[in-house]
């Protein structure tokens, strides 16, 4: 007997994830570049992410450099790729413009709209998808803050080192960085150095990222 396959997550009905979506109007268009190993992953959280978030693609391969797809995009677009590199920044408010050197050589960038690109695969294979695009390369490169990188609530899929993003955690920490969301509770101000911090339109999707990590750890066996 076959099994019943939800219509809109592409997942059996008892596996369904449609109940943890949070549609979201973002101000900031996301595109997620995402490595072929991971389309399939039941652990990933692209489907989540792109199913939300109202401004979203997802493109999948490993060498952008000729990708037709993403070059229109950027040239199009005022660009910025979330990737640790040693040239990146770290993201703070203060780049909600992505005022970087290599964007204010180009002044008529800045009228046009702001896109945020985000690597989606392991450690390793996104390091590969980097090395093998030049086009991304070329990009202004920033990363989360230290204490927001190690906000991680990925429990459900090992990762290379301990409290690791997903790509949905990222990409909203990201989103809520440049946007000036990111807001500390506490004190009612935008800031990111306390723990008690709400991430604006995008902190209702982090929770339900939450829920999304109990839902997938009821399916394992207890021990």
């Amino acid at each position: 007997m076959s099994r019943t396959v939800c219509k809109q997550c592409n997942r059996p009905s008892i596996a369904c994830i449609c109940e943890f979506v949070f549609h979201i109007n973002n101000p900031t268009h996301v595109l997620v570049l995402q490595h072929p190993s991971e389309v399939k992953q039941t652990k990933g959280t692209v489907n989540l992410l792109s199913r939300s978030l109202e401004n979203c693609q997802v493109i999948v391969g490993e060498n952008f450099t000729h990708n037709v797809e993403l070059n229109t995009l950027l040239a199009n677009h005022r660009a910025v790729l979330l990737y640790p590199s040693e040239k990146a920044s770290v993201l703070s408010s203060s780049l909600q413009e992505f005022n970087g050197t290599n964007l204010d050589i180009n002044k008529v960038k800045k009228q046009l709209p702001r896109l945020l690109i985000i690597l989606d695969g392991t450690w390793k294979k996104a390091y590969k998808m980097f090395m093998l695009s030049s086009n991304l390369q070329a990009l202004e490169q920033v990363c989360l803050p230290e204490n927001i990188a190690s906000r991680g609530q990925y429990s459900i899929r090992k990762v290379a080192k301990n409290n690791a993003l997903s790509s949905l955690e990222a990409c909203c920490y990201a989103l809520a960085l440049l946007e000036n969301k990111l807001v500390d509770k506490a004190k009612g101000n935008h800031a990111f150095s306390q723990e008690n911090i709400d991430c604006g339109i995008y902190q209702n999707l982090l929770n339900k990222f939450i829920q999304f990590n109990q839902f997938q750890l009821s399916f394992r066996p207890s021990s």
